[in-house]
């Protein structure tokens, strides 16, 4: 038996915590993932550092953001592919308003035209760009979370939180749309252009035939411009909705509720940062789908077209997509997370050093 607790330390939440035991006079180290419980009680903290041995990698291992990435593909494709019909009238309305007036119009439009199997064009360049992107945004986004966090410190890295999740999913993003770009481009060509392909297999070869490599990145400038604001907003909106969640509404701390419960807030949050993103990126969106339906134009020329109440188009169609798309990336991402057994760290707390700054301890 182990005789004694000799330390239990307090490190950095976005480095490698650890504890340490003495074993019949020696000491034994092992690291672990963040240790949510350190501010237990001393007679508590054993516990607590058992049950972070139940990870299955400490927080911002190689193995733990390999993970992280994989959930991002799982989230994203899975995700984007299951709601490609919505994405194709939403799409269509945004380049042809005149003959797709409104959602329910593009569906019926579009069954009529094509039949059922016309509103599953598409769906292979959307799994594939979006894995990829998912893979980009949600591995790196954790990267950068790290690396920002460790450079500020403890203390900035909580009074600066917003910022710190706000320039490391903007970092991310521009990795992932970079990713994203190819596929996407062949999406709205399929989508958007009647009898220019029905596949992928189709449509890429006759792309780089017209225009070589610039017809699959020529929209990556927009997809910065959608993207990068959209998920900022995504992941900032997010970790404070949680914050506040489980500060404001659920009745009891994260610790004390089960993983289902936790999910639940998960969801919630997703749902919510899901409705200001569609908002935020909705301009950018809607010169996106134009300018990949058109050849030899540019963002510029393209919004300079639309206008201002043109680039709303289909604003109503993006807020259900990307609410419900944007909560069930938060709940799958999560879930993974939970079926891997990596750590999760709960929301962030002040640290109890600036709390003596600002005379908040007695």
């Amino acid at each position: 038996m182990y005789s004694s607790v000799a330390q239990v330390a307090r490190s950095n939440p976005f480095s490698a915590p650890h504890f340490q035991l003495v074993h019949d006079g020696v000491t034994v180290k092992k690291e672990i993932g963040p240790v949510h419980a350190i501010t237990t009680p001393l007679n508590r903290r054993f516990a607590a550092a058992a049950v972070e041995e139940e990870y299955s990698c400490s927080y911002g291992s190689a193995k733990y953001f390999a993970l992280c990435g994989f959930g991002g593909i799982i989230s994203c494709g899975t995700t984007h592919t299951a709601v490609v019909p919505l994405d194709l009238v939403k799409c269509r309305i945004q380049v042809d308003p005149a003959k797709y007036k409104s959602i329910f119009n593009g569906f019926s439009v579009t069954i009529r035209e094509d039949g059922v199997r016309g509103l599953a064009k598409g769906w292979a360049p959307t799994f594939i760009g979006y894995s990829m992107q998912g893979l980009c945004k949600f591995g790196f986004y954790e990267v950068f979370k790290i690396l920002y966090n460790n450079l500020l410190g403890e203390e900035k890295a909580y009074a600066w939180r917003t910022s710190v999740y706000l320039a490391a999913s903007a970092s991310a993003e521009f990795f992932a749309d970079i990713a994203l770009a190819p596929m996407e481009a062949a999406k709205v060509r399929i989508q958007t252009q009647p009898g220019y392909a029905r596949t992928l297999r189709e449509a890429a070869p006759k792309m780089y035939a017209e225009e070589g490599l610039w017809a699959f990145y020529k929209g990556v400038v927009p997809l910065w411009m959608r993207q990068i604001p959209y998920t900022m907003m995504k992941f900032a909106c997010f970790e404070r909705t949680v914050e506040a969640l489980y500060k404001y509404v659920v009745p009891k701390p994260r610790s004390e509720c089960s993983k289902p419960e936790q999910l639940v807030v998960t969801f919630v949050a997703g749902y919510i940062a899901g409705v200001f993103c569609a908002i935020v990126s909705h301009p950018a969106d809607s010169v996106v789908s134009v300018l990949n339906k058109e050849k030899g134009s540019s963002a510029w020329a393209v919004l300079k077209r639309l206008g201002f109440k043109g680039v709303w188009k289909g604003l109503f169609a993006r807020i259900i997509m990307i609410g419900t798309l944007t909560a069930l990336q938060w709940f799958i991402y999560d879930s993974v997370k939970v079926y891997f057994r990596l750590p999760r760290p709960p929301p962030p707390e002040m640290p109890e050093s600036l709390k003596k700054k600002l005379g908040l301890t007695q």
